[in-house]
């Protein structure tokens, strides 16, 4: 039997929390893999899905134009064909997307 079955407990409470805190906190390109490259691509230019549902390259002249700003409201609201992600991904997660939609933009 345990000796200290609280220390235990707490020990494997304290795992439990520092692996969800992982998960909540994807980087750029897992988060981009999870949600975006279905359609966009694995390079940002469009997938067959994608191509099939107009999706616009990353590096059209009309989408390099576009401010974080104005890709923020894309993400968040949608836009034609493209689901809202308001409320499944946080504001840290949508900038760690940009930062790496901006580095397929190059």
């Amino acid at each position: 039997m345990l000796k200290h079955p609280a220390r235990a407990a707490a020990i494997a409470l304290a795992f439990c929390f520092a692996s969800l805190n992982g998960l909540a906190q994807n980087s750029g390109p897992e988060l981009y893999k999870a949600k975006c490259e279905l359609c966009h691509g694995p390079d940002g230019l469009g997938s067959p899905v994608g191509k099939s549902l107009a999706v616009r390259p990353y590096n059209a002249p009309d989408i390099l134009k576009l401010k974080d700003a104005d890709l923020t409201a894309i993400i968040k609201d949608g836009k034609n064909k493209m689901p809202s992600f308001n409320g499944k991904l946080t504001d840290a997660q949508i900038k760690d997307l940009l930062t790496y939609i901006h580095k397929l933009q190059k």
